[in-house]
């Protein structure tokens, strides 16, 4: 099920094309300086170009200036309108944008964590497809005029699949599926999974012996199941090429899912009915979500305060040198330890190691881990951070 690692790597991914897109709206802001002072070529009276770079320049430090301070205070006013007309044309231009990507980057990390449980209801609907193509192939073999050189297995156990036929009578998922429209259909999903079966499922010898066997051994009915999704869905070549295809955050999604479709399978006993309920993305979403919102929004508020605690941390190094994801890393670390009272200094120091590891640079984890072991005991010793809760005590 879904875990606080992967809400972190969601809001560092969120975080981090924020970060991207609003440099972006920075440079289209003096876009608009530099539009403001052209020529205009319809004018009848002559245009002084020297005139108009100069005002160009002087706005554009106006805006920068602006920018550097952090926004926080107004910019200084010139003896001259036009060029603060422009500056402040262009910080209101910037600021309704910061705005817009804030909440967009928001939604879009909400919902690409919230798409894990639709890939795990998506995927449960795959027996059935399967089935299909388990038909096509079978009709195809009846219409031949010459008979196969391979002889073809009998699938008819596998299409009535006693698991698979309660996967796909399940009334909750039933329910899910038309309503987010997760059937399988589609040429391109539904060819890679004539793939699958063609040039992987076919001959595997342990299918081709479940095959064989006499039917009425239930566990034996879950656990073919279980063996294909493994080796096929979550391993395999055609249908991963094709969920990585489907969403970017596949690979890091796939444990996810993985483990909600196995916990499914288990939970489908002999006697359980159309009514069993489905697994939910996480024990309490309401929770995690809040979580994941408060990290990434608390993480731009207290950004300027970070980055001079990160600039005071960083003897002899530029902190502006200091990677993007790093910088973004230790700034929700910082925001975690400070804000989130009942989760250790010490796990949180640990997670955003391991995040490290996995996403930044190679020495990431070094760095990382020096600078919030160094910023964690200032910030203790200040007051700064303050934990409580069973097991805890505060300023620990």
């Amino acid at each position: 099920m879904l875990n606080r690692r992967t809400l972190r790597i969601k809001v560092m991914q969120a975080l981090y094309a924020y970060d991207q897109a609003v440099s972006s709206d920075y440079l289209l802001a003096l876009d608009r300086i530099g539009e403001a002072f052209q020529p205009d070529l319809n004018s009848m009276i002559p245009q002084d170009r020297r005139l108009l770079q100069g005002q160009q320049k002087m706005a554009e430090v106006g805006f920068k200036e602006w920018h550097k301070a952090g926004g926080t205070q107004a910019p200084e006013e010139l003896d001259n309108k036009e060029v603060n007309d422009a500056v402040k044309d262009a910080i209101n231009y910037y600021q309704k944008q910061v705005q817009k990507e804030t909440t967009f980057y928001l939604g879009q990390m909400l919902q690409a964590t919230e798409s894990i449980h639709d890939q795990y209801l998506h995927l449960l609907n795959l027996p059935a497809a399967l089935r299909l193509v388990l038909e096509e192939e079978r009709s195809r073999e009846a219409r031949r005029f010459t008979p196969n050189k391979d002889q073809v297995a009998d699938t008819t156990k596998l299409e009535q699949n006693p698991v698979a036929l309660k996967i796909e009578a399940n009334k909750q998922l039933q329910e899910q599926t038309i309503r987010r429209t997760l059937q399988w259909g589609g040429e391109d999903e539904m060819e890679a999974l004539r793939s699958a079966w063609r040039n992987e499922m076919r001959n595997d010898p342990e299918l081709l012996s479940y095959l064989a066997a006499p039917a009425g051994d239930y566990a034996a009915e879950q656990e073919i199941l279980k063996h294909i999704y493994k080796t096929y869905v979550f391993k395999g070549e055609a249908i991963p090429a094709l969920l990585e295809a489907q969403d970017l955050n596949w690979e890091e999604n796939r444990s996810i899912v993985k483990n909600l479709v196995v916990k499914t399978l288990k939970m489908l006993e002999e006697g359980t009915d159309e009514t069993l309920e489905l697994l939910s993305l996480s024990a309490n979403w309401k929770e995690d979500k809040e979580f994941a919102e408060t990290l990434y929004k608390q993480t731009l508020a207290d950004d300027a305060k970070s980055e001079q605690l990160i600039s005071g941390a960083v003897q002899n190094w530029d902190v502006e040198r200091v990677a993007l994801l790093d910088k973004i890393i230790l700034k929700m670390a910082l925001c975690e330890m400070q804000l989130f009272r009942s989760i250790p200094v010490k796990v949180t120091i640990n997670e955003y190691i391991e995040i490290s590891k996995l996403y930044s640079t190679p020495k990431s984890k070094q760095f990382v881990n020096g600078i919030l072991d160094k910023l964690a005991q200032d910030l203790q010793a200040s007051g700064a951070i303050r934990k409580s809760g069973r097991g805890l005590l505060d300023n620990q």
